[in-house]
Formats: C-alpha cells, sequence, structure tokens
C-alpha cells in the first residue's frame, strides 16, 4: 500500500488506538420509514420524504410503485435479480470518532432462492482507500472510509473525486473501498447512528429480547472518550455495582439498554466476548425492532419513529427502493436470513501493536487479510448462495489439508464452508500433495453438494468405492460422505500467489 508522502496527516491508525465501540446495524430503521408513510400523511411526511429517502415529490412514487426503473432495486427483486446493500453504523455527535463505521454489512438478497444474507466487514481490516483525484491511495482501517468525505481535511490533501463528494459521498466511498475487496456489487447503501438507534427503539416503545446467558461487562464506554473501570483487565469480573449487567431470560429493553448489548466487546462471560456473540445480539435485536415495528402498537407510534430517523439516518434508496427491500424481506422467515462473518478465524488474521509481518503501521491494532490480492475473498462471496437443493442435502463434508505452508488452512476454510450452511465436521492435516482432490465416499448421495464443490475448489470429484491407495484416509479423516483434499494449489489460491 501507498504511503502518504510527508505533509500529509499522520494516519488515525499509526498510534495505539482507543477501543472504539461498534454501533449495530438497525435493519429496524428501514421499517420505521415504511411505517411512518403508511401511518401519517401530510406536509410532515413531505419533509421526512426529502431529508431521509431522496424524494423530492412523493407522488412520483405511485409510477414507481407501478412501474419500476429498469435496473432499480424494485426491478431487480421483480425480475429475479439478486440486490446487495451496505448498512452501516457510526458513532454520530456523541462519539469521539463521530464518522467511523465500527459496524460495516454487506446485505445481499437473493429473490430465486428466496433468501438473504447478512456479511460483516470487520472494522480493524487495514486496506486501501482511493477516494482523491490525483489517483494516490489511502492506507487506513476500512471503518474510517465513511469518514474521510465527511471530513476530508483529517486525511490526504487535494480535492475528493466527484463520485465520493456532497451527500452521499461517504456511502459511495464505502460502497466502492468494500466492493474492491470482496468482488460484491452494492445497489444502494444505508447508514444510521447511535441517536437513531437508541430512539428507535425508544419510539416503539423499547423491545423484547432472549439472552442464552448472562452478560457483564465492565468495560463499557462511558461516553467522555474512555471505559468504565479503565483499570480492570478485560475479561474480569465486574466490581459490585459497576458496568453494564443482563441476566439470562426474555425481558423488555429499552433504547440506551438495547446500545449497550449491541455495543458490548469485553464481557466476563466468553461466549458473549467474542465476535460471534455479538453478532449474534445484533442479529437478535434488529429481529426485535423487526417484530414489533410491524406490529399494531408499534404503526401507531409512527410520528416518534419519523422524529428518531430524520436527523441521523442517510441512504441514496428512494422509498420505492426501501419498499422492496421491505416487501422481500419482511416475508422471509429467520431461518432464511444467513449469516457469514468475516473474522481471525477465517480470513484475516490479528496482529497486536509492533508484531512483525502486519500489513498495517508498526504502533497500530490491525486485521490483516490472509490473501493480500482479496482474490479469495472474491471467490467465497461469488460463491456465498450455496445452492438450495447443496444444502438440503446436508451432505457430511470434511477438509483435509495437504499443504505443508498453509498449517491452519483447513480450521479456517471449514469455518468459512460452515457460515455458508455445509455440514462441516473438523478437518485434519495429512501428507503434503499438489493437487486438490474431492473424494466421494458416498455412492453418489450428494450430488449438488459435490457440484458446488467441484465448482468451489476448482478440481474434480472422485467416486470412491474400493478405497484405493490415494483415497486412504489421513488419521482422523472420516471415510463417508465428501472429504476435500486440499494441495499445494488451493494453498496458493488461500494465500494469493497463485
Amino acid at each position: 500500500m501507498v504511503t502518504p508522502p510527508p505533509g500529509y496527516r499522520r494516519q488515525r491508525s499509526s498510534v495505539q488506538p482507543r477501543r472504539r465501540s461498534r454501533a449495530p446495524v438497525v435493519i429496524g430503521a428501514v421499517v420505521g420509514i415504511l411505517l411512518v408513510v403508511a401511518a401519517v400523511g401530510g406536509y410532515r411526511v413531505a419533509i421526512f420524504l426529502h431529508d431521509v429517502a431522496n424524494v423530492g415529490n412523493p407522488f412520483q412514487l405511485i409510477q414507481k410503485e407501478v412501474e419500476p426503473p429498469v435496473g432499480s432495486v424494485a426491478w431487480k427483486l421483480q425480475h429475479g435479480q439478486q440486490v446487495t446493500i451496505l448498512a452501516l453504523g457510526y458513532g454520530g455527535a456523541e462519539n469521539d470518532a463521530p464518522y467511523l463505521t465500527d459496524s460495516i454489512m454487506a446485505i445481499s438478497l437473493d429473490p430465486v432462492g428466496h433468501r438473504a444474507m447478512e456479511i460483516s466487514i470487520p472494522r480493524d481490516l487495514y486496506a486501501q482507500i482511493d477516494a482523491w483525484q490525483d489517483g494516490r491511495p489511502y492506507s487506513e482501517k476500512i471503518n474510517a472510509a465513511f469518514e474521510v468525505p465527511n471530513e476530508p481535511g483529517a486525511f490526504a490533501p487535494g480535492p475528493l473525486k466527484p463520485a465520493f463528494q456532497g451527500q452521499d459521498g461517504p456511502g459511495h466511498l464505502s460502497e466502492a473501498t468494500i466492493s474492491r475487496l470482496t468482488g460484491l456489487s452494492f445497489d444502494k447503501y444505508a447508514a444510521v447512528d447511535f441517536f437513531a438507534f437508541r430512539d428507535v427503539v425508544n419510539g416503539l416503545g423499547g423491545i423484547q429480547v432472549h439472552m442464552d446467558t448472562p452478560l457483564d461487562d465492565c468495560h463499557y464506554p462511558d461516553y467522555h472518550n474512555g471505559y468504565l473501570n479503565h483499570g480492570v483487565p478485560p475479561g474480569y469480573r465486574c466490581p459490585p455495582g459497576s458496568g453494564i449487567h443482563f441476566p439470562a431470560g426474555d425481558y423488555q429493553v429499552n433504547g440506551e439498554q438495547a446500545l449497550e448489548l449491541a455495543r458490548s466487546r469485553d464481557a466476563s462471560e466468553p461466549e458473549q466476548a467474542n465476535d460471534f456473540g455479538r453478532s449474534k445480539r445484533q442479529q437478535m435485536i434488529v429481529a426485535a425492532i423487526k417484530k414489533k415495528a410491524v406490529s399494531v402498537s408499534g404503526l401507531a407510534r409512527a410520528p416518534q419513529l419519523m422524529n428518531a430517523l430524520q436527523s441521523n439516518f442517510r441512504t441514496d434508496m428512494d422509498l420505492a427502493d426501501i419498499k422492496a427491500v421491505y416487501d422481500f424481506v419482511g416475508k422471509l422467515p429467520d431461518t432464511a436470513v444467513e449469516h457469514f462473518a468475516i473474522t481471525d478465524q477465517n480470513l484475516v488474521e490479528d496482529f497486536s501493536p509492533y508484531t512483525r509481518g502486519s500489513c498495517g503501521p508498526p504502533a497500530a491494532f490491525v486485521l490483516c487479510p490472509v490473501d493480500p490480492t482479496y482474490r479469495m475473498w472474491q471467490t467465497i462471496f461469488s460463491h456465498a448462495f450455496v445452492p438450495p437443493r447443496a444444502l438440503a442435502e446436508k451432505a457430511p463434508v470434511q477438509l483435509v489439508n495437504a499443504s505443508l505452508s498453509v498449517g491452519d488452512m483447513h480450521t479456517r476454510t471449514t469455518d468459512v464452508l460452515r457460515q455458508l450452511g455445509l455440514q462441516m465436521s473438523d478437518g485434519v492435516r495429512r501428507a503434503t500433495q499438489p493437487t486438490t482432490v474431492i473424494y466421494d465416499y458416498s455412492g453418489g448421495k450428494y450430488p449438488a453438494t459435490a457440484a458446488w464443490l467441484g465448482t468451489f475448489f476448482g478440481t474434480q470429484v472422485e467416486p470412491v468405492s474400493a478405497s484405493p491407495p490415494a483415497a486412504q484416509p489421513a488419521a482422523g479423516q472420516g471415510a463417508q460422505g465428501l472429504v476435500v483434499v486440499m494441495g499445494s494449489d488451493f494453498a496458493r489460491r488461500w494465500i494469493g500467489i497463485a
């Protein structure tokens, strides 16, 4: 990555940063807009639509509803084409870095398979942000992409590219940055801050949550650029009466409490302290907001929702786009919404300050891609929707690492495929072999899964009937279902040198 020359402001990640809190992605904000239109009329709605949903003349929406423009979100969903929306959460005015998008999620809608997938992008990923007209890329954590057009003076000098100027410039730069890495093509974006999140939940009169285990966190942000009980190491039990506490069970929370559940990063309970636990809570909160918003009591609170969103919600979607998304997502059962989180267990590596091999500045905590070319990322996300027939087969799949150079490739790839919905057993290692082979021990019982694996790994599927020497299981390897022996060829692709 290119480092700006002297005269550029030093990058924000070039020193050990304070841990910044994560804003949740609030799909309920989109629902709230629809409720406003359904329940409230007149001048107030016209102003709201102009400010939030990019609508100059609300009556134009009638024509769009009947005849959506070719290529629009509504048109694509009607014609069976995939739609992807970038959802961003940022701190807002009460945060010390108000425009850092500490929650980044790509939401893909598959009208053919009648399903959706939420892909979480880690905020600490170190990447290029290509925003300036002189073509010089600026290296930063990816959550700064939304911040650059909002505060351009804090970064490199010179004018931004026209596409990244104006009201939607921050969202469009975030789209371009994430698209370059993932290969995903975004149709629209939506961004919401802490104020809107809290006010939406309060506007709904609170939401019902379910906690499988307790959550105790004495390192929660204190709204003064610090953290509660700063001297207590993360993971230690909170002193009596300090921090935030949520018991296991079902109960109602208000906006501030919902925000605490979504932002907590250092819970004492291990299952609540990792990325998976936090993502699960955020997904639970989004589902609760959606459920409450479409209820009778939610409809009655449309004016409060409008007030919550007008000043703290940004999007380049018009109301026709939003309604099309809502009509699609509103009909999906929870089981049709899939989730994929990029973590240090799969596609990125965690580098603490001054760690050798880091892609970032010496003093920064960053995440670096295992494949710096991102070609593997693009392969994975182009295959993110596994065919329903393959998922329905529930084929047992195991990965065998036959590469000498990438010791944890089987565990990382297993995590990827498990998140895509395949039935994965734990992988194992074996002696090195040059090429990747898929062995079918099932007698052809899982044709759709075998075909998908062949496409994903770029290799042939070999039936195994009498266990020839080449298919003899390694230690810990099963001899049933489908077994992928990943050779040196796939290892080169995994780390981006193929």
